[in-house]
């Protein structure tokens, strides 16, 4: 961390911080990551197959263990860690101008981050969505069914397929979302880049339109991202360490 107080005298300075989080931000509040050695899908394979739209929407017996594996996924009962309070302090001091996420666990809201500022690239895990008619509803309605024995609930508008509201692979990004975010990084002075590999696109994009715009970027992971040529201070380690101590040592 030898970069974090210089670091942290960019982000004291600035009036329009933007945050972009991957999945290592989650991981101390126990949401395991997708590809590393204990990952969700290294774990579970079949995990990664219902990451996939077309499998998902064409094999019931797929789904039917997806609505199993949701009623006691992690994702529903993790608690923000110091990581997501570190961020939310930003904006309780007025200096966030919003946190781009590829998360889909909902953690920047529940650490006190007002909804509107937080954009969620791939979509959230606490809402469901219909394939067919659109109809979007709190997961926790959909979890009741499959509680009450319905295996794979069907949607009570048309009768379709129902999934998270989540991107899954082959699935398009949410073009409002993308445009939001790349608006977000066109306007910020610091970019803070924390717990992710930044090596999925459209969303490692917002590390080069920062700085094209003259901000300054801060790579904060636990390994070498494909972004690093970009970064103006580079943060590698735990980051349940390095961003407390970041925003702390940023306070005015």
């Amino acid at each position: 961390m030898s970069d974090v107080h210089e670091a942290a005298g960019w982000v004291r300075a600035a009036s329009r911080v933007v945050v972009l989080t991957g999945a290592g931000i989650s991981t101390d509040s126990g949401i395991p990551d997708f590809r590393g050695p204990n990952g969700l899908w290294t774990r579970n394979p079949d995990a990664e197959k219902a990451s996939t739209l077309q499998h998902y929407l064409a094999d019931g017996e797929l789904r039917k263990r997806a609505w199993q594996n949701r009623l006691d996924a992690p994702l529903f009962s993790a608690r923000p860690n110091a990581s997501h309070f570190a961020f939310a302090a930003l904006e309780e001091r007025e200096q966030l101008l919003a946190v781009v996420t590829q998360n889909v666990d909902g953690l920047h809201q529940a650490a006190g981050h007002d909804p509107r500022n937080v954009i969620e690239l791939h979509g959230t895990v606490h809402f469901s969505r219909c394939w067919g008619c659109n109809d979007r509803r709190p997961m926790e309605q959909m979890l009741n069914r499959v509680r009450a024995g319905e295996a794979d609930p069907e949607c009570e508008i048309c009768g379709g397929v129902v999934k998270s509201d989540t991107i899954l692979f082959g699935q398009n990004l949410v073009a409002d979302v993308i445009d939001a975010a790349m608006t977000a990084a066109e306007h910020c002075d610091v970019l803070i880049a924390a717990g992710s590999s930044l090596s999925v696109f459209p969303a490692a994009n917002v590390v080069p339109r920062a700085k094209s715009v003259g901000a300054k970027v801060i790579i904060a992971n636990g390994e070498p991202t494909g972004m690093d040529r970009f970064a103006d201070a580079l943060l590698l380690g735990q980051l349940a360490e390095i961003l407390p101590t970041l925003c702390s040592l940023a306070t005015p």
